[in-house]
């Protein structure tokens, strides 16, 4: 079928008028949208789907949400019979996001599955830590992290507060796909819904205050500068940061307002220096020892804080969650909880350096696939064996202990400003923390290539561009000799020097690649799942014994990654 035929399907009497106008308005002016938005369908995937809003089979909007929704309720009125079903339902600041969570709401109430509807905007952890302490069946939440301000999205809970993984999700997913648009429900049951607000909120501060922090030291003498970029969690970090007992707090009133537009930055992604650049003004102002910002729907945080030259420095998230993992398991050996079943959860393209604190303090380290979910897999699945401590990824996300199931930002901004006013008590900055931790572990330094290719053309690039790394794997990078390669998509771990390749298969199939050079160096390779780019990770290492070691290091190891770059051609 064309693509034609495909939108002028969206000509029939199944779809409203406003959406039968859209369309032909594509066809008429024969609009270059016309292909990117019915060329496909917008993928379900294994947590949900994000894309672009608007109508066609590749965009999300009333149908495409409806018939995801009408898929999740035939697939649980199937799991849960004869039973109440609840589903929890939260949404972000991006435009028609509360439209959205109606919506939504109202497919679920059609179909007899109660909702439990936020009144407005709450950070997607929140809705993580209501599915169970609400004892609900599921969750969903609309939100497109921080893509830019024309995408939005739908994430699926399952009964656990984590995200959905196998054998659920793909079971949703056929659901999800054999439902046709004109058998989706869409009027729904008001008396269905149970709104629910800010006494939700105080119930999930006080959880994170309870799992996230260990003592109570400098803490009123801690300057924090804290921005929302225009997200969701103006809902809950400022309350939680006082309740927490930090009296010295400056918001970035500016960014403090929800908007879809995001109108004071060019991406409210906390990863990005740039999104925090009003954040780092209002610190030089106020002398801040430390600035935080989240993303907009409050999972994601970037944090800043004083280098050796007393300038504030954004961290990568591999710091971030060096500086939070390691202050944590020293704390639980202090209480005398470390017993040998404890582990902390990563992904296979975070920093190998979680393998190593953990080795130090006798836990346990499982790294899972990129994504939050597969480390939610792992907590249920160690449930009354192994007990969970913390977990992280690069991609600036971090979670302290398993009361919420996703990565959590209110909970390690709260964890982040202990250990920061910890540090600051006893006369030395997070980043000398980050340091010694360094002179123990073996310093590691990481760089991130993101590659964008938009559209049909860029996806197909992308692909190839993937088929070229695993037929032809460079035998050298950065001078040192490629000496493992593991291919997570035909899962297999090829040792160069000994010719040999081994099955590796206790992580499920996904289409990542990472190189091991004779002297450490990680590359690991893949495609976003949610965005059109291709990502390069690249880690180094070197050992340290002091702070001028450690500057000195610092250029040696950023010159490597430099030439890590161009030798896979990525400047």
């Amino acid at each position: 079928m064309t693509t034609l035929e495909k939108a002028k399907l969206w000509l029939s009497e199944t779809f409203d008028q406003e959406t039968r106008d859209a369309v032909q308005l594509l066809i008429d002016s024969n609009s270059p949208d016309l292909e990117d938005s019915f060329y496909r369908e917008l993928e379900f995937g294994t947590g949900g789907m994000r894309g672009i809003m608007g109508v066609g089979t590749n965009r999300l909007n009333k149908y495409t949400l409806g018939q995801a929704t009408q898929g999740l309720a035939n697939y649980m009125l199937k799991q849960f019979p004869n039973e109440e079903i609840k589903v929890a339902i939260a949404y972000d600041v991006r435009h028609n996001s509360k439209e959205f969570g109606k919506l939504v709401a109202d497919v679920l109430t059609a179909n007899g599955i109660k909702v439990l509807l936020f009144k407005d905007h709450r950070p997607t952890p929140e809705l993580s830590f209501t599915v169970r302490d609400k004892k609900c069946n599921g969750g969903i939440v609309l939100t497109a992290s921080h893509n830019p301000p024309e995408y939005n999205g739908y994430k699926v809970y399952w009964n656990d507060g984590a995200q959905i993984v196998p054998p659920h999700d793909e079971a949703i997913i056929n659901e999800v796909y054999s439902v046709k648009f004109d058998e989706i429900k869409f009027d729904g049951n008001d008396d269905l819904i149970e709104w629910i607000g800010a006494e939700q909120d105080d119930v999930y501060i006080d959880a994170c205050i309870e799992n996230s922090t260990y003592q109570n030291v400098g803490k009123e003498n801690l300057n924090i500068v804290f921005t929302s970029i225009h997200g969701t969690t103006y809902t809950t970090v400022p309350k939680a940061l006082e309740k927490a007992g930090f009296k010295k707090v400056d918001l970035v009133k500016e960014q403090m307002i929800p908007s879809g537009n995001f109108t004071t930055v060019a991406s409210p992604n906390p990863e990005e220096p740039a999104a925090l650049e009003m954040a780092m003004d209002l610190a030089k102002i106020t002398n801040a020892d430390i600035v935080i910002g989240t993303d907009p729907d409050g999972d994601r945080l970037g944090i800043a804080v004083r280098n050796l030259d007393g300038e504030m420095q954004l961290l990568n998230g591999n710091q971030t969650n060096t500086i939070l993992t390691y202050y944590i398991l020293n704390e639980w050996r202090k209480l005398d909880k470390i017993t040998g079943k404890e582990f902390i959860g990563s992904t296979i393209v975070t920093s190998d350096i979680f393998f190593d604190i953990a080795q130090k303090f006798g836990v346990a380290c499982k790294a899972g696939l990129t994504g939050f979910k597969w480390i939610g897999k792992m907590i249920r699945e160690a449930e009354g064996k192994e007990k969970f401590v913390c977990g992280g990824e690069e991609s600036f996300g971090f979670m302290t202990g398993d009361f919420v199931r996703d990565k959590d930002s209110c909970g390690s901004i709260l964890l982040a400003c202990e250990i920061a006013a910890w540090c600051k008590a006893n006369g030395r900055t997070m980043y000398q923390y980050m340091i010694e931790i360094y002179q123990e572990t073996g310093m590691y330094y990481e760089g991130l290539v993101n590659l964008v290719r938009k559209g049909k053309d860029g996806a197909e690039e992308i692909q190839n561009m993937m088929k070229n790394f695993r037929e032809n794997p460079p035998k050298e990078i950065a001078g040192s000799l490629v000496e493992d390669i593991k291919d997570f998509k035909e899962q297999t771990h090829f040792i160069v020097s000994k010719n040999e390749k081994q099955v590796m298969n206790e992580i499920p199939k996904s289409n990542v690649l990472i190189y091991y050079t004779q002297d450490g160096t990680k590359v690991c390779v893949r495609p976003s799942g949610t965005e059109p780019k291709i990502k390069f990770y690249i880690s180094v290492k070197d050992m340290i014994t002091s702070e001028a070691d450690f500057r000195d290091k610092l250029k040696s190891l950023d010159e490597k990654i430099d030439q890590v770059k161009a030798d896979l051609k990525l400047d």
